[in-house]
């Protein structure tokens, strides 16, 4: 196959993998962005690149792609993370009509499967499985909160980095960590023993009493729990990063 076409006029456009690829792999690949998104919260066009192994213009075809469809949001920086000259690079994260669209079929799946795990074995086993999953979160979280200076923005970098987009807003009375995505939303909105479990891991990891004050697997627009300690800083609205 020619790697450039003549478009007319002397002008030669050279054809990149990305441009030669077919539809269905286009598909495939558009899907595997906005997967990444979903899994792994807010995401730059470099980031991309380099996490799926594609060229930074296949990437932002993609993404103007995605955007333009309603599945994806692109939006700046905040100042306090922007690197050097220039203008900053949007970050591109997944919009409510792309949850609806790339969760659905995962998560029919896994409340099938948790349903039949109840009417086969009893309630009881959902509930095992809720305490199971929250004791890996609870054991990854621990090793990843070792020695850190702030538990709670530690915290919330570790699970930004499990596809939680965490940020810490610090309030009077102590912090409170919101989570912007729910990579269990529907699913957790089925058995609600997952988000309690989580909430349990959460409290252990931090050795303080936590209030899961709102979910969005019951609705709400983020989960946010309550961290009644002292604040550590006098910033707000601080958005932690991986």
């Amino acid at each position: 196959m020619a790697n450039s076409v003549e478009l007319g006029h002397n002008t030669v456009v050279k054809l990149t993998p990305d441009m030669l690829a077919p539809k269905g792999e286009d598909r495939r690949t558009r899907e595997l962005v906005a997967r990444s998104i979903l899994e792994n919260g807010p995401s730059s066009a470099a980031t991309l690149s380099v996490r799926l192994g594609l060229t930074p213009a296949g990437i932002r075809r993609h993404l103007d792609l995605l955007v333009a469809d309603g599945i994806l949001q692109a939006r700046q920086p905040q100042s306090s993370v922007v690197r050097g000259r220039g203008r900053p690079s949007k970050v591109f994260l997944m919009s409510d009509e792309g949850r609806e669209k790339f969760e659905h079929s995962y998560d029919d799946l896994a409340v099938a499967a948790l349903k039949f795990m109840s009417a086969q074995l009893g309630e009881h086993m959902v509930q095992a499985f809720a305490e199971s999953r929250a004791e890996d979160i609870e054991r990854k979280a621990t090793i990843a909160l070792a020695k850190k200076p702030s538990k709670n923005e530690a915290l919330a970098v570790f699970l930004t980095e499990q596809g939680y987009a965490a940020t810490i807003h610090t309030k009077p009375m102590g912090e409170e960590l919101c989570q912007h995505h729910c990579p269990i939303a529907h699913v957790a909105a089925e058995f609600p023993q997952l988000c309690e479990a989580e909430t349990e891991a959460l409290s252990r990891v931090l050795g303080t009493h936590v209030q899961r004050l709102a979910t969005i697997a019951h609705g709400d627009g983020v989960c946010t729990t309550f961290i009644p300690t002292p604040a550590t800083s006098t910033s707000k609205n601080r958005k932690v990063r991986a």
